[in-house]
């Protein structure tokens, strides 16, 4: 299902993602990528918190943000392959922060990194996983909130 955002932005400047179909019931918002390389507006009406974001972040069942970057917490085997996340909010504005977190390929198409909140376009998805993302909009906000912290 594709969400239309609800910003009277120019076409040159908006694009709006498909997001999950249930992501209304979730307390979602459309999500509309600005200049190609942020996503200003939160996905939901809640703030994020950065304890649960940190939470799944490091969680290696969830967020798993450890496989491939490092943070600054007291885990052993921090990744290397994708960018050291320490200091990240001092490089990257929070919109910024959000689209790399809700699908990094538009950024990078190229990267490695998974889509957490696309659901569509995707390949090699497990069964259960189809058309779920792997977040949802709040979790992200969440992971978000974390991240900012990071500065």
């Amino acid at each position: 299902m594709l969400l239309r955002s609800a910003l009277a932005l120019p076409a040159a400047l908006a694009s709006v993602l498909a997001v999950p179909a249930d992501a209304p019931a979730q307390g979602a918002r459309p999500v509309a990528v600005v200049d190609g390389n942020a996503i200003p507006t939160p996905l939901t009406d809640s703030p994020g918190d950065a304890g649960r974001g940190r939470a799944i972040a490091v969680d290696r069942a969830r967020g798993n943000c450890l496989a491939c970057h490092a943070l600054p917490v007291p885990e052993p085997l921090q990744g290397n392959v994708g960018p050291d996340l320490r200091g990240v909010a001092a490089r990257l504005s929070e919109g910024e922060l959000r689209l790399r977190v809700v699908d990094p390929k538009i950024v990078n198409a190229e990267t490695a990194m998974p889509a957490y909140f696309r659901v569509d376009g995707l390949f090699r998805v497990r069964q259960d996983m189809v058309g779920r993302p792997i977040l949802t909009a709040q979790e992200i906000e969440d992971v978000v909130a974390y991240l900012r912290t990071l500065q």
